[in-house]
Formats: structure tokens, sequence, C-alpha cells
């Protein structure tokens, strides 16, 4: 299997005035995904409202991105679930419609308590679409599910053949860099937290997933670029102005704020569901205010005009 390389966008759940999905923005955010340079979109996961979905309505959101992208940039479908059979349903109709990959969290209700008894969650799902390459998502802050990532893999790859690798969203890099190693490599372990991402690089990451490249991309393909080239103070620069943005929006729930800012940028994504509320008038000025004097938008913009002077 193939490793990914580069920044996925882990995008956002859209929705009408009436709470219904809105499956008519989603070529308009592919297409800004695409010519931002990010080499995928991760759908239906965490920042997605996955678990605020019913089933067809993920099916049909996995569709209208397939479509879109044409194979134009990767789509990794996250089917996680409470319910197993569920996933299964998920994991089965991505593979039908052509989906690059597939990943699932931890069951969240339920949940596992040893790493076999998650190793075979993960290998009932993962033989739902056998063709298709499988990720672990690993989040435990949300899941709190915080077992050794290094004994899944050891275990995971005798039970799940399409086993590819990894989503990994947590801050222990000891963790992350020995299961990069692995076997010399022999697995995809893609990094999921955005303002870590240069210390993800210090370690060996070559891809990763996260939510603020749908709306910054350019800060970080250049913050990529800078470390690539060997001007480590520039790309810790850029890593920075990260930081401080995340420190902005983390003020307020994380998803509602990140969904303000797509709308600053253009794109209304629509009200949230509940139990997410969007933020009120008042915090949606002060969130912008916060990221004007910390330079975000500017930043951003700069990064972009040099990435494509470059080009």
């Amino acid at each position: 299997m193939n490793k990914i390389t580069g920044l996925i966008a882990a995008t956002f759940a859209a929705y009408h005035e009436d709470g219904t999905i809105n499956l008519n923005i989603i070529p308009r955010i592919v297409d800004k995904m695409v010519a931002d340079g990010l080499s995928g979109v991760f759908i239906c996961g965490t920042n997605g409202e996955g678990p605020n979905l019913t089933v067809e309505e993920r099916m049909a959101i996995a569709e209208a991105y397939v479509k879109a992208a044409n194979k134009r940039i990767l789509v990794l479908v996250h089917v996680g679930h409470s319910s197993i059979a569920d996933c299964r349903r998920l994991a089965a109709h991505a593979e039908q419609i052509g989906a690059d990959a597939i990943s699932s969290v931890a069951a969240f209700y339920f949940k596992p308590t040893t790493v076999s008894n998650l190793v075979n969650s993960m290998a009932q799902i993962a033989s739902a679409a056998p063709h298709t390459p499988f990720y672990y998502y690993h989040i435990p802050t949300l899941t709190g599910i915080a077992i050794d990532m290094l004994a899944f893999l050891e275990q995971a790859e005798k039970v799940i053949p399409n086993f590819a690798g990894l989503k990994y969203t947590a801050s222990t890099l000891h963790e992350y860099q020995a299961c990069l190693n692995y076997k010399g490599g022999k697995f995809d372990v893609l990094f999921g937290y955005d303002e870590m991402l240069l210390p993800a690089l210090a370690v060996g990451a070559m891809g990763a997933i996260g939510s603020t490249y749908t709306f910054s991309a350019s800060l970080y393909l250049q913050l990529l670029r800078y470390y690539k080239n060997g001007h480590y103070e520039e790309a810790a620069n850029m890593q920075l102005h990260s930081v401080n943005m995340v420190r902005c929006l983390v003020k307020y729930p994380p998803i509602p704020a990140q969904r303000a800012i797509m709308k600053m940028i253009g794109f209304d994504l629509g009200p949230c569901r509940l139990p997410l509320e969007p933020l009120n008038e008042d915090d949606v000025l002060q969130l912008k205010n916060a990221l004007d004097v910390n330079g975000f938008f500017d930043v951003v913009k700069r990064a972009s005009e040099v990435l494509s002077e470059e080009q």
C-alpha cells in the first residue's frame, strides 16, 4: 500500500438552515482543497460531525465527495460508529463508491478494554471493505481509548489484511515515533495535531490530517517547504502562527469556532447540530478580532502568494 504524503483536510459538515445536510456546497469545498494543493480530504470524522449524522446522511456525503473529487485528490471516509454493524455498512458503501481509504475510531460508548478487543473490533469493520486501505483512528481525548498503539500495530497486522496504518491524533510524540518506525516504517502513520505538525515532521512524519488545513492550507504547506529545505527557523515561525491561531479558537468550542472561520473566508456551512451550537455574534466578532491581531489571515494570504510564485 502506498503511503500518503502531504496534508489531508478534515472537512466540516455542512447544513441548510433547516438542519438538513447541504450537499450542494461540497464541490466548492473540494475545488478549494484541490486549488490549495492538499493531498486529500478526510470526511465524516470529528470535524465532519460523523457521530451527529445518520448512516444514510454519511453515505450521501461520501458519494458527493467522491464524485466531486473525481480522483483529483484522495477521499478518506470515516466509518466509525458506536455500532459495528453500522460501521460495516458504511465501510462497504465507501468501497462500493470508490473511496480511497476508510478509517474508524473505537466504539465510544461500550469501549474496547484490551488491545485484542480493539483489534478484533477493527478487523470486523475493515473486513466489510476488503479491497480498501483501512486506518485506525486513534483519538483518545474523545474516545477515552488510550491503548498502546505499538501493541495495536503488532496485533492488527496479523488479522487485518487491508490494514494501512493509523490516523494518530494524540500529543504523545514518543509513541508516534515508535509507530512510524515499527518494522522499518511498515505502516502509514498520519499525524493529527495541526499545532504540532513541525515536531511530528522532526520525528519522521510524511503525512498529516487536520481540520485547520481546510482554511489555512498555505500556512502549513509553506511550513513543509521550509522544513524540507532546511530552513528550520522559518518553519518554526510558521508553526508559531498555527499555535497562535489555535490558541484563539480553543477559547471557544473548537468545531463551532472553526466553522465560524470557514464562514469568514466565504464558506457558510450553516448551523451545527446539537449538542454543538454555533458561536453567537459577539463571540464570532471577538474571534475574528483575535485572529486579526495575530495577523492570521495575512499570514495565510502571504504564504499562498509565495507558494504561487514558486510554482
